[in-house]
């Protein structure tokens, strides 16, 4: 007895020592919720005089709803030190309630103001990125005259499907870099009139649109990069190809490699006109695709498709050989180890899957192969249910042909050999049909 009343008392003080730390944990949330909604209140007040009221509109619901809820924490802190003697249950009750409004109320206002924060420093650094979008638009200015350069070089050289490609025309740039001033002026005029939200649009249309005029000019710039590139590599794809077409002369012909031969060669002849402008990006494409082509046809025609009798042929193999290892197994129940019937159940799977793929050109290779696999399979099959019986059976017993059967030599030797094969494929086919 007087040990289950230590064990008691234990207990008890324990629980009283985390009821006395749970209270002092929700008097310290409690203070802290409190003071993270005035804090949060001031910065609203802030953020909406840099930002406007639209913007920080979900802030400001977030706060409510949190001086809402905490209202229920405030009266349960008042119930625990009112003149009304409280259990420690409802004690214990309370203070976990209240520790969970805390949190909640935390977790909402570090959410709605954490979204914020990125925002509200980029409108303080405003004046600066003003600074910067006039800077760089006057450094795309001085650059204007050498992009104009480069697009009248390309001119001369490519034709005018090439150059859709790029997106620089007369005026454009010089446009886009009078609208990202004129936005930069607007910004500061709507900021010093307390207007935050004009000014804030302002200023994103000035950052976007430099950064649109300044991808404009660094597109012409990388055009003529490329497109030296695209003329490089289709002289070296054009030396390829002829390279191809020699070689498939000379290689296995067939209507397919002649079709590609003649196409790859009206390619070249296409991209061979001398002094026109043309489109490299176009001409790579279609040479390489022409060449692409060949390259398959030649392939096929070293490696000739397998007809479909021949490929039936194989199908019929692996069915036969699939048939005879299912009777022998299955004439034999409780003999036959698991090597052979896995084996036998592969094969089944390969010829399952044989008969989903479709009978065209493009899977008679791969269609023959499996066939082959699965009579591989079938026969490996038909060899272990074999030496699975022949283990099975007792020694010196030749399965009912008695010493006749031995006496006759080669004779005897088949005949002891094929007893359980007999029995068990023929005579069982005969007993289900009896039974059946």
């Amino acid at each position: 007895m007087a040990f289950w009343g230590r064990r008691a008392r234990e207990e008890q003080g324990h629980q009283q020592a985390a009821d006395t730390e749970l209270s002092q944990r929700a008097r310290t949330a409690l203070v802290a919720a409190d003071e993270r909604i005035r804090v949060t209140g001031d910065e609203l007040a802030f953020a909406s005089a840099e930002l406007g009221e639209a913007a920080t509109s979900e802030l400001r619901a977030g706060l409510e709803a949190v001086r809402t809820h905490m209202t229920e924490a405030f009266q349960l802190h008042q119930l625990n030190h009112d003149e009304v003697p409280d259990t420690p249950d409802e004690l214990r009750t309370r203070n976990a309630r209240i520790v969970q409004l805390c949190d909640w109320a935390e977790g909402v206002l570090d959410e709605r103001t954490s979204a914020l924060q990125e925002r509200i420093a980029r409108v303080r650094q405003a004046p600066e990125i003003l600074r910067r979008v006039r800077a760089e638009a006057e450094a795309l200015r001085g650059r204007l005259p050498e992009a104009r350069a480069a697009v009248d070089r390309l001119a001369e050289r490519y034709s005018t499907d090439a150059l859709q490609r790029l997106r620089l025309t007369s005026g454009e740039v010089e446009q886009l870099l009078d609208f990202a001033l004129h936005s930069a002026d607007v910004s500061e005029r709507r900021r010093a009139a307390g207007k935050p939200e004009e000014a804030n649009v302002a200023l994103e249309a000035a950052t976007e649109t430099v950064r649109r005029a300044e991808s404009i000019i660094d597109e012409v710039e990388s055009f003529e990069i490329e497109a030296l590139r695209a003329q490089t590599t289709l002289a070296d794809v054009i030396a390829d190809s002829r390279g191809d077409l020699a070689d498939a002369r000379r290689g296995p012909r067939t209507q397919a490699v002649d079709a590609a031969a003649a196409r790859l060669e009206e390619a070249l002849a296409s991209v061979a006109g001398s002094g026109a402008r043309r489109d490299p990006f176009a001409d790579l494409a279609l040479v390489s695709e022409a060449n692409a082509a060949l390259d398959a046809a030649r392939e096929r025609a070293a490696r000739p498709v397998p007809s479909r009798e021949q490929v039936l042929h194989d199908i019929d193999a692996a069915d036969r050989a699939i048939a005879v290892a299912a009777g022998l197994i299955n004439g034999h129940r409780g003999w036959i180890g698991a090597d052979a019937r896995t084996r036998l159940a592969e094969a089944q799977r390969l010829r399952t899957e044989i008969s989903r793929m479709p009978d065209v050109e493009d899977t008679r290779e791969q269609v023959r192969q499996l066939a082959r696999r699965a009579a591989q399979l079938a026969n490996e099959a038909m060899q272990l249910a074999q030496r699975d019986i022949d283990s099975s059976r007792p020694d010196n017993d030749d399965w009912g042909w008695g010493n006749r059967g031995r006496s006759q030599g080669a004779g005897g030797g088949a005949a002891g050999l094929l007893g359980p094969v007999i029995g068990g494929v023929i005579l069982g086919g005969l007993l289900d049909d009896i039974f059946d």
